[in-house]
């Protein structure tokens, strides 16, 4: 059943998200940032789950990292290829990687969590290919998102696929369930560009402008996207080590 389930959410970013896609994307200002808030350095190993078309990637990449990626879209991956012959990359679902035990410094997981069949068993993958000291950093959506309880905002165009908003703390406890703690977290801002509030359609520029003045100053239960920056606890560490 799983796999006829997979199929169908492969197909869907197949035919539908990533149909109109390209191997080049504009510069994406706010992965830079993060790229640097998150120290990374030459020589460090990278898997990004759900990595899409390679724009994190090619950040990383830029900063001297290895870098690998899996996504279930054949569609994206074929672009990441073209894009990044250094890197690896392979088709598939987040719940069963293609890479042997402690492999990774950093694993990333950004905006895809919630869309995955199988949550706690990607997140128990993807703890499972971690070394033990290495970062994991996770963004998912925040059901405590004011627009969201106002119902002013439904969700994404990936919930004709699957798309979970759980509370901050639901989503603590699920990745203390897979074997993490949470070391930091953080506001996703990226819409505090230019080029994300002035777009077609026109009309909703000042919207887009007030929102983007909301996310920077609403505190962080009222974020939509939050960063969560977690490391293996301290049991997981030993149990891999073993």
């Amino acid at each position: 059943m799983k796999q006829n389930e997979h199929q169908q959410v492969a197909r869907f970013y197949d035919e539908v998200y990533y149909r109109d896609a390209k191997q080049i994307s504009p510069p994406s200002y706010h992965l830079v940032r993060l790229a640097n808030r998150l120290g990374i350095k030459p020589e460090q190993k990278i898997l990004d789950v759900a990595c899409g078309v390679g724009n994190w990637m090619e950040i990383a990449a830029s900063k001297g990292a290895t870098i690998s990626g899996i996504d279930i879209s054949e569609r994206a991956i074929d672009i990441c290829r073209q894009r990044l012959p250094e890197g690896e990359f392979h088709v598939g679902p987040a719940e069963t990687l293609p890479f042997s035990d402690r492999q990774f410094d950093l694993i990333t997981c950004l905006g895809s969590l919630e869309h995955f069949l199988d949550q706690p068993g990607a997140l128990k993958e993807m703890v499972r290919v971690a070394k033990p000291d290495a970062k994991l950093l996770i963004l998912v959506p925040n059901a405590g998102f004011l627009t969201y309880r106002l119902q002013l905002y439904s969700g994404t165009h990936q919930q004709a696929v699957r798309e979970t908003i759980r509370s901050l703390e639901e989503w603590r406890g699920m990745f203390d369930q897979a074997g993490l703690e949470i070391v930091d977290r953080w506001k996703d801002l990226h819409v505090l560009n230019r080029s994300w509030i002035v777009r077609p359609p026109w009309y909703l520029i000042p919207l887009r402008f007030a929102q983007a003045l909301a996310l920077a100053i609403w505190p962080l239960d009222w974020q939509y996207q939050v960063y969560h920056h977690c490391a293996l606890n301290k049991n997981t560490g030993n149990c891999i080590e073993q």
